[in-house]
């Protein structure tokens, strides 16, 4: 749906928090299952996660939608600058498609655009963590030139995570087309 505008979601809008929320929880669920999935995190977690990214006294970090004209949201994605100011990077804290508008584009879309604002903040790399299940978004990450640098087990269920990283082109250097 190339189409789909993207926009920072609106702090104000719960509605828009809570639509990140669920997509939050969806992910959960396509990769631990519907037990452990919905078990992991309360919804109200969740918000409050969602929150806490869109306060600059926690973190610097945006949150991305993508909406249709009528302003539904397609999909999310999270990001952040992470760890110390001589070490600085990007992480990529959650990408979720909903399934109806999958396999347009969005994800890469998302993707590009945090790839772009680490650029821009001049961070040297990127990265995410995934479950070593979740085929679809290791491909997706794959076929943008991540690597897996990474693993360990997920403290809640035990669950294999692997980390997918990225070094970034300087940020003055052009985005190749």
């Amino acid at each position: 749906m190339q189409n789909a505008l993207l926009r920072d979601l609106d702090p104000a809008r719960h509605d828009e928090i809570d639509r990140v929320a669920q997509g939050m929880r969806q992910t959960l669920i396509e990769v631990e299952g519907e037990a452990r999935g919905t078990a992991m995190y309360s919804l109200d977690w969740l918000r409050d996660r969602v929150r806490w990214h869109l306060d600059p006294a926690q973190t610097q970090a945006r949150v991305v939608l993508a909406v249709d004209a009528r302003g539904e949201v397609l999909a999310h994605t999270i990001f952040r600058i992470e760890g110390p100011v001589v070490a600085r990077f990007g992480l990529i804290s959650t990408t979720f498609v909903w399934p109806t508008h999958r396999r347009a584009g969005l994800a890469t879309r998302l993707l590009r655009c945090a790839e772009d604002w680490f650029l821009a903040q001049g961070l040297p790399k990127c990265c995410t963590w995934t479950s070593s299940t979740n085929r679809p978004l290791i491909a997706l990450y794959g076929r943008h030139g991540y690597a897996q640098t990474d693993q360990g087990p997920n403290d809640l269920t035990g669950t294999l995570m692997i980390q997918l990283s990225k070094p970034l082109l300087c940020a003055t250097s052009p985005r190749k087309p």
